[in-house]
């Protein structure tokens, strides 16, 4: 009797084990088609490899659209220029936020007043050791500063004794430098990719002109330059045209996470493409 309990036993498993694999072979995707049926979870976990960085200068002065560029729900780089009322506030504030921070230096143009620069502008008539002194100070006012670019410049970027100084200057404190690109003459990438400091270079203003209208115009171009590029670095600007250009940036946003990764500036230095 007890045998006959123990054959039955036997059996019993051998027909449960035999239904369990049957089961799961049902269920698992044969090898053929296994790769398709993986392959709607791709998209999820795909790291994109292009990169977009967007500066926004002239904070500082309490300027329009301050507020609304910091809530942007992407990682920018905020350029604070030094000496004006909300410099270390609005630093702080970049900080908070997770922002990276630029010192945004005030240079010289080729044409305009010196007067429009502001407090402690960096100008070609000045002694090289004036030029060292103003660079350093404006650094020191303005907090968690990790680079410079430019305000304005035409003229200064493009004398090689002014910028040597400003280069020597960020390779000593290593800082980064981002070349606005106000002039195709300026010197800072060619001396910063000779004396080893890391630097990028602007491609596009969104907001050279204040209208909604070439806002809109630029952030097409700018769309188009993201598709075509590997890294696209542009600038905009809080004042006069700083609300309408946080709403462009604001609408585009998922437009453009659909092709690339929004990233601080540091994340470009040595890697732009012109």
């Amino acid at each position: 009797m007890t045998m006959i309990l123990l054959k039955k036993s036997s059996a019993t498993r051998r027909i449960s084990l035999a239904v369990t694999m049957g089961i799961s072979l049902l269920l698992l995707p044969v090898h053929s088609g296994a790769a398709d049926y993986l392959i709607p979870s791709q998209p999820v976990v795909e790291t994109k490899t292009k990169k977009v960085a967007i500066v926004i200068d002239d904070f500082g002065n309490n300027m329009d659209g301050t507020t609304e560029m910091l809530n942007l729900p992407i990682p920018f780089t905020v350029a604070v220029m030094p000496f004006l009322p909300s410099t270390k506030q609005d630093a702080q504030l970049a900080h908070d936020k997770g922002h990276e921070v630029i010192l945004h230096l005030p240079m010289e143009p080729v044409r305009g007043k010196k007067s429009w620069l502001g407090p402690g502008a960096i100008t070609t008539d000045l002694s090289s050791e004036e030029i060292h002194k103003r660079i350093v100070a404006a650094i020191e006012d303005v907090p968690y500063a990790i680079g410079i670019n430019n305000h304005m410049g035409s003229k200064a970027t493009a004398d090689e004794r002014v910028m040597t100084i400003l280069v020597d200057i960020c390779k000593e404190k290593n800082l980064i430098l981002l070349d606005s690109r106000t002039t195709p003459h300026s010197l800072i990438g060619k001396l910063a990719g000779q004396k080893g400091v890391p630097f990028s270079e602007n491609q596009l203003f969104f907001d050279d002109l204040y209208t909604y209208s070439h806002i809109s115009k630029q952030m097409v171009k700018f769309k188009k330059f993201v598709k075509d590029r590997d890294l696209v670095i542009a600038i905009g600007h809080v004042g006069p045209p700083g609300k309408k250009t946080a709403q462009v940036i604001k609408e585009a946003i998922p437009t453009i996470q659909r092709e690339a990764t929004f990233v601080p500036l540091s994340q470009t230095v040595n890697l732009n493409v012109k």
